[in-house]
Formats: C-alpha cells, sequence, structure tokens
C-alpha cells in the first residue's frame, strides 16, 4: 500500500464540472480507495492504494464521469507519488515561492507532456513572467503589482493547455506536508 496525490484537471472552474469534495471522497471511497482525503475544492484528494499511479489515474478517469455530471475532455487525472511532489518541491528554481507577497508562484503540473514540450506555449512579459521547465512541470511566476500585464494567461488558447492542471505553489507545498503527516 502507497499513499498518492491524486490531481484532477477541470473540476469546480469557473462554474463547470462542479463537484463537492464531500461527494468526491464518498465515491473514491466506494471505489476502494483507503485514507482519502481532500483539501480545497480544486481537486486535490490524498488515497491508500496498492494499485501504481498509472493504475489509479486511469481507473478514476473513467469511472468519474459515470457519478459526476462532467464535460469530460477536460478532466484529467494526475497521480503523483509523495517521492515525485517531494521532487517537485525540492528542485524548484532558487527563491521560488519564497516571496508570496512580491509574487505570485504557481506549479503548472504536465500531464504525459514533458516540459521541453510544454514551454514554447508560454509567452512572458520580460520584468512581469517567469517560467522555468521542471521534471513533470513548469514553474510559474508573476510579479503581483503588474499580474494584469501578465502573458502566461496566453497558454489557454493552446490544445496543451489540455495537459496541465495548476497549483498555487503554497497549495503545493500544502499538500505535500499532508502527504509527509501520512509516512
Amino acid at each position: 500500500m502507497e499513499t498518492f496525490l491524486v490531481l484532477l484537471r477541470g473540476i469546480n472552474v469557473g462554474g463547470k464540472n462542479k463537484v463537492v469534495m464531500a461527494e468526491l471522497k464518498k465515491f473514491l471511497e466506494g471505489l476502494g480507495y483507503l485514507g482519502v482525503s481532500t483539501f480545497i475544492a480544486s481537486g486535490n484528494v490524498i488515497v491508500t492504494s496498492d494499485r501504481s499511479a498509472g493504475e489509479i489515474a486511469a481507473h478514476i478517469e473513467s469511472a468519474l464521469p459515470t457519478a459526476f455530471a462532467l464535460d469530460d475532455e477536460l478532466i484529467r487525472i494526475l497521480v503523483l507519488t509523495r517521492a515525485q511532489l517531494q521532487a517537485i518541491v525540492d528542485d524548484r528554481p532558487a527563491g521560488f515561492g519564497d516571496q508570496p507577497d512580491e509574487y505570485h508562484s504557481d506549479a503548472i503540473f504536465l500531464i504525459g507532456i514533458d516540459a521541453a514540450e510544454a514551454m514554447p506555449i508560454f509567452n512572458p512579459r520580460e520584468g512581469v513572467d517567469r517560467v522555468w521547465p521542471g521534471k513533470g512541470v513548469v514553474y510559474s511566476q508573476r510579479l503581483s503589482a503588474q499580474r494584469t500585464k501578465s502573458r502566461l494567461s496566453s497558454m489557454l488558447t493552446s490544445p496543451l493547455y489540455k495537459s496541465m492542471t495548476i497549483r498555487s505553489w503554497g497549495t503545493t507545498v500544502k499538500l505535500l506536508a499532508m502527504l509527509n503527516a501520512r509516512d
């Protein structure tokens, strides 16, 4: 048995694909996952299972539309081990996420694509935005005082955007703390 982080892409965003976290927890328990807990309504779930990460992702992704009214084109599932999430946090660019009052910092988790493939869709504005490739992630940072001038939202129009799910750096670090508390 291993504990995993399950990131659901495309739920509870802009009033679409509404999923109540208590119902999601009950649903996943019904699928046989143990120790199910959720964190905020953006699709962050911790589960324990004897399945592999790939099996969990495929299982949840196929079963989810049977229980919830979803536009399944938006839905994707990424499952990470604690070690994978730890590496994403440990391998962040120097200083990334250390100044939350000055910068909005996000981890853009990649689903089935790598950072080299994803990087060309970003169009950072000099002095406002920065992006760095990582293993399974793109680190994104916007200067808070000038976030309305950010060009990072241009990535939303790319077909590759369907292979990404975004979490704030604060949420990412909190999810790692939750995973570590389980061990």
